[in-house]
């Protein structure tokens, strides 16, 4: 005798969906309605396509002061009370390492990226005399020394940023992209030519090591963005006046690009900080003090031009023409204009970045001061 079949048993409402799924051990909460924009969002391709900025609106968008997420939560989900803690984040209070124009300077690097394979004119280089070859070599493995530290320090503050400050975070992610680039073209640049890498430059390594013992990512920042990058983006911008082939020219023109994006950084965090936290100033007066210092005495490690070292006389024969006394001498001249333009061209960050009193209370650094005014 055949069993009378039971009748199936149809879901028929949100809320019975919401009790047989808790039935079951299923958690269905993230199916609930939430506020978010209240419009759909379209990309604009005649403005860059779907941005970072487009897409943070409502409860996405709100930033917390202070940041209690240790499970790698992205900011703006659901929280789940037993998630795991996975995370050992030191930098979790917002003036530590924000600035208000992360995403964008984030995505002006991933739609600026270049490949040193393709995006250089190797084949205009030609044989160049010795002399200048050697000096394109030593200014190549100076440089290729300075991204490398430029490279590594950023990377220990990436994985200590709550994710609920992911802006920075990424354009951090994107600046190491950039400065393994640029230490791929430099050594690329020393061996293309039939030359080499020539002299380590000691105070380079030490430089890094100054750095990477930041006390917090402020003072890293200050030291590495402010300073060390803004000086060789000093010398990037002057890739035209010592370029011998258009090779370099392209070099330096698409590193210099990148390395604004890094100063740019540095300087508005130091914006950001020092307006919504004017008691922290003193802080970064201080950090500036020994910048400065160095920055006189050529102790950073992170300035070719620094007299008395193998990358600037490397520049002294590139911006002279050659290595004959009467041509290194006039390219030591151009040499100490370009000093002069990185003092004037750090200070004028400073002052950006809302620190200028510095210079208008004698705080900033004598012989500082006087290159400004020379």
């Amino acid at each position: 005798m055949a069993t009378e079949a039971k009748p199936e048993k149809y879901i028929t409402s949100f809320q019975q969906l919401m009790e047989e799924g808790r039935k079951n051990g299923y958690r269905l909460d993230w199916l609930l309605p939430r506020e978010t924009f209240g419009a759909r969002i379209d990309s604009d391709p005649d403005a860059g396509g779907l941005l970072l900025q487009d897409i943070d609106r409502g409860p996405f968008a709100e930033i917390p002061d202070w940041s209690n997420n240790m499970s790698g939560r992205p900011r703006g989900s659901l929280t789940r009370a037993n998630a795991a803690r996975v995370g050992n984040y030191s930098i979790r209070t917002k003036g530590d390492i924000w600035l208000k124009n992360a995403s964008q300077l984030y995505e002006e690097a991933v739609q600026r990226q270049w490949s040193s394979a393709v995006d250089v004119p190797w084949e205009t280089m030609e044989e160049l005399p010795d002399d200048i070859e050697r000096a394109e070599c030593q200014l190549a493995t100076f440089l290729t020394e300075v991204e490398f530290v430029a490279g590594d320090v950023p990377g220990k503050w990436i994985s200590q940023t709550t994710p609920d400050y992911y802006e920075p975070r990424m354009f951090l992610i994107s600046q190491i992209m950039d400065e393994a680039r640029h230490m791929d073209v430099f050594r690329k640049r020393a061996f293309a030519n039939g030359g080499g890498l020539m002299s380590q430059t000691t105070n380079v390594a030490l430089s890094g090591g100054a750095i990477d013992s930041a006390r917090d990512f402020t003072e890293m920042s200050a030291r590495l963005h402010i300073s060390g990058e803004g000086l060789v983006l000093s010398i990037f911008r002057m890739g035209e006046r010592m370029s011998y082939n258009a090779a370099e020219k392209a070099i330096y023109r698409l590193a210099a690009s990148d390395e604004s994006r890094h100063v740019a950084f540095g300087v508005m965090h130091l914006q950001y900080l020092s307006q919504t936290d004017p008691q922290r100033k003193e802080e970064i007066h201080s950090y500036l003090d020994e910048i400065e210092l160095g920055l006189i005495a050529g102790t950073g490690g992170q300035n070719p031009a620094q007299r008395g070292t193998p990358s600037s006389a490397a520049l002294a024969i590139l911006l002279g023409g050659g290595s004959d006394p009467t041509l290194m001498a006039e390219g030591a001249q151009i040499a100490l204009a370009v000093r002069q333009r990185q003092v004037k061209e750090y200070v004028q960050r400073v002052k950006v970045a809302g620190l200028g009193e510095r210079f208008e209370n004698g705080r900033a650094n004598a012989t500082l001061a006087a290159y400004v005014s020379a």
